[in-house]
């Protein structure tokens, strides 16, 4: 399953609404109890929790991850590096239970989206890093990504990678370009559009193409995408909605034009350069998906060290050759334009892993949605969506 994978029939959210949205007041974390003893000092290891195909390996063994290597060659510390994360909703209900009973989660270092690491900050479920212990991350981190609503300041969070949502599309097929969000509703897509299914991953896009600012959207602004969502099922202009499996219907030309994430293009495009991926003029969503270090995780120290050793340029352009997605290290754009290989240098005049100024000036990070809307509104959205 992919990283940015659809929610279940339980839906947008649905056990961190009951926690956050419906009084449960031990779920809530005060600060004093967030930190445990670090044995960092003494106990040179870390367990490191990440979703599938989220880092870079060994072409030969793919068991072997070189940047992770590298760091434990350089500083000694051992990762114990687990693929565990599918699905947000499925780990905030793996771990939920010993965070709000305030036990350690097993875990040092997570990978979680933005929308959950949201929930994860208001839940006082994570600790604040200590960025003097992480001089590459305050000096190398993306400005537009550097303080969220849900983290002013990204105290508690460090994005492991970006992406935009967006649309792709087959130019050849459809015969025209697609500029406009609005383009996705002409006659002639008519049953050959798809929008994701999860809440916090497609309303965003929708609301931009209504001329929405998504950094402050309203009620009214969700509920008039959702109408006009609804009329779109009911005409059948739009064929379904989709978590990644979108991949496939755009590859066989089931779906001529969909909603989509930045890096499954790219790499869709190795194969089929006649797909195209475009951030609307109207704008399109910058998200993130950040590195947290949960409550009581017994080797902080270590944590921190090695999120501040991934922006580092040289190891950020490494791993950026591998995932695709947009680096959040703009440094490291020159460090693959440097590169012998001219497949890898190429890679740095690829707007989506290094957005240029244009494209940038499209893209907004869209507020959360807050614990007590999020039960309302993941029942709208799923009654259109049919989850």
């Amino acid at each position: 399953m992919s990283r940015r994978s659809l929610l279940r029939a339980f839906g947008a959210g649905a056990a961190g609404a009951t926690l956050a949205g419906c009084g449960v007041p031990a779920a809530y974390v005060q600060p004093g109890d967030r930190a445990g003893r670090d044995f960092s000092a003494t106990d040179h290891t870390l367990r490191f929790a990440n979703w599938p195909l989220y880092i870079d390996t060994d072409d030969e063994d793919e068991s072997k991850r070189p940047t992770l290597d590298t760091f434990t060659e350089r500083t000694g510390i051992s990762v114990r590096y687990t693929e565990e994360i599918n699905d947000n909703d499925e780990f905030f209900g793996k771990i939920g239970p010993a965070l709000m009973n305030h036990q350690q989660t097993g875990r040092d270092l997570i990978v979680i989206s933005d929308w959950m690491a949201a929930r994860f900050v208001r839940l006082g479920w994570v600790q604040e890093m200590d960025r003097t212990e992480q001089p590459n991350v305050a000096k190398y981190l993306d400005p537009q990504l550097r303080s969220p609503a849900f983290d002013q300041g990204r105290t508690h969070s460090v994005p492991w990678q970006s992406g935009i949502t967006g649309i792709a599309y087959n130019r050849r097929k459809l015969g025209r370009e697609i500029k406009h969000t609005s383009d996705l509703w002409a006659a002639d897509l008519r049953g050959k559009v798809t929008l994701l299914s999860g809440l916090d991953e497609s309303f965003a896009l929708l609301m931009q193409g209504n001329g929405v600012d998504i950094t402050r959207w309203t009620r009214d602004d969700f509920h008039t995408t959702c109408d006009q969502v609804e009329k779109l099922v009911k005409e059948k202009h739009i064929r379904r909605f989709t978590g990644n499996d979108y991949i496939k219907d755009l590859s066989t030309g089931d779906v001529l034009a969909c909603q989509a994430y930045s890096g499954d293009v790219i790499q869709l495009q190795a194969d089929n350069p006649e797909i195209e991926f475009v951030v609307p003029e109207e704008g399109a969503e910058l998200w993130a998906e950040s590195l947290m270090i949960p409550n009581l995780a017994r080797h902080k120290r270590n944590a921190e060290k090695l999120i501040d050793y991934y922006y580092e340029p040289e190891v950020a352009a490494e791993l950026a050759t591998w995932v695709n997605y947009v680096c959040p290290v703009p440094a490291a754009r020159e460090v693959l334009a440097s590169a012998k290989d001219e497949e890898t240098a190429a890679l740095a005049e690829d707007p989506l892993i290094f957005p240029d100024d244009a494209m940038r000036r499209r893209l907004a990070i869209a507020r959360d949605i807050t614990s007590e809307e999020r039960t309302e509104f993941a029942k709208k959205w799923n009654s259109i969506v049919g989850l």
